[in-house]
């Protein structure tokens, strides 16, 4: 029924979806780069070294990855309620799996499980913001929603090494096991696929009424519009050979998995060890630098989008100047290697995540080489690529680190993690050849 009163009902409502959501998805960053943080309790707690700990933390890429398209295909079968609920309790299981696991393989099996739940939490949300939130809100909302993930990955830093150190790594999986049953619960009893699930008006026909418009005239308007014409409806099979038969999408491919592989090897995983190994540093001294990787994501992600939409007008340029200066950020973390100055640090680490932020752009960059029906395919398909980069390059770095051995102390060496820099350094130099040769179209 459309009336005022509806309408209202109807807008507060979604904050209280979005509000869960938010927080779902707060979760999704913080199990992302939480192992940088509880590395080192995890080694000593079950006798591991550097290869089974890079392990642990691909397995949650791996995961990632291959649920991008299934999670896409569940959520437009299901709808986002169903999908997010399910998943976030298997997140849950997962989580708890590790807080009382008695062996390093039921440690792997936990990280599998939260990596498949928190996989399918993305695509469920940007339909929920499709649904009820205007068109001219969605990049808004999905900009908060961004920011809101890397908040958890802030605070998977100091307040997680904190919480770490005062109640024990088993006891903060299990916490965040008990409070995913609870979001997995609010999120089936808040989450509505669309507004008419509560009686509520569409949000096309809102907008109508904002505008003027006779909402029937406007329903016939939108009916056309968003029917598919016969030649643009692509099967999943063939919109999967359309975008792996071009070659700049191939280009943009390469370039993601050397681009967030590296962060994610390094915020995700391998930084926290380094500190603690040849800095002597503790938990809580260096969680509290790499805040500042994820204080320069939050800066950085708006920023790319603004320079890309408003002044360069070009998501290849935009691209293209993120990633000179996120490799010569690299750079400068190889050549800085033992340096023993939180200043510097702080200064490197803010700008590593800034620039690091301007990945985003690249979802707009793909869309634009294919046509608007399968998007999500193309999309999808891309954000394979920097999870299987996550996943590879946080083994790449173990297997380096652990080559050169330990030191008298028990922890690994200075050469080994400088090595480790410089492959993903060299991997990034790669990555701007790469992303020089992708293709846009138009804004």
């Amino acid at each position: 029924m459309l009336s005022k009163e509806n309408i209202s009902k109807m807008m507060k409502y979604r904050w209280v979806m979005f509000a869960v959501l938010a927080i779902v998805y707060f979760f999704v960053y913080f199990h992302r780069t939480s192992l940088a943080v509880m590395a080192g309790d995890l080694m000593s707690t079950f006798g591991v070294g550097a290869g089974q700990i890079a392990l642990l933390g691909s397995v949650y890429f791996y995961a990632y990855a291959l649920m991008q398209i299934p999670s896409g295909v569940l959520a437009d079968k299901y709808g986002p309620k169903k999908v997010v609920s399910v998943f976030t309790l298997v997140a849950a299981i997962g989580a708890l799996l590790t807080g009382i696991a008695t062996d390093f393989n039921m440690v792997i099996l936990g990280r599998l499980l939260i990596g498949i739940g928190v996989a399918a939490v993305y695509i469920p949300i940007m339909k929920v913001l499709a649904t009820w939130f205007r068109k001219n809100e969605f990049a808004t909302q999905s900009g908060v929603m961004l920011a809101v993930g890397n908040i958890g990955a802030l605070s998977a830093a100091a307040p997680l090494a904190m919480l770490n150190t005062s109640l024990g790594w088993q006891t903060v999986f299990l916490g965040l096991g008990g409070f995913s049953v609870l979001l997995a619960v609010l999120s089936y009893v808040f989450i509505k696929d669309k507004p008419s699930d509560k009686g509520f008006p569409t949000i096309a026909e809102v907008e109508a009424l904002e505008s003027g418009k006779e909402v029937s005239k406007l329903a016939v308007e939108t009916q056309k519009a968003e029917a598919p014409k016969a030649e643009d409806t692509i099967g999943i099979k063939d919109a999967m050979k359309m975008v792996v038969k071009e070659k700049s999408f191939w280009a943009l491919g390469i370039w993601f998995f050397f681009f967030y592989g590296s962060l994610m090897a390094y915020q995700g995983l391998w930084a926290g060890p380094y500190f603690q190994d040849v800095l002597g540093w503790d938990k809580l001294t260096y969680a509290g630098l790499l805040m500042f990787i994820g204080l320069g994501l939050i800066f950085g992600c708006p920023v790319a989008g603004y320079l890309a939409d408003k002044v360069l007008k070009s998501r290849k340029k935009t691209l293209i100047i993120g990633t000179v200066l996120y490799t010569a950020l690299w750079f400068a973390i190889w050549a800085l290697t033992g340096v023993d100055n939180p200043l510097i640090y702080q200064v490197l680490y803010f700008l590593f995540g800034f620039f690091g932020g301007f990945f985003v752009v690249s979802y707009g960059q793909v869309k634009s080489l294919f046509p608007i029906s399968i998007a999500g395919t193309s999309t999808a398909i891309l954000n394979f690529f920097p999870f299987v980069g996550g996943a590879v390059l946080q083994q790449v770095c173990g297997a380096i680190i652990a080559s050169y051995g330990i030191t008298a102390a028990g922890g690994f060496t200075i050469a080994g993690y400088q090595t480790a820099w410089l492959t993903l350094a060299i991997g990034m130099a790669i990555a701007t050849v790469s992303v020089y040769f992708s293709k846009e179209k138009g804004l």
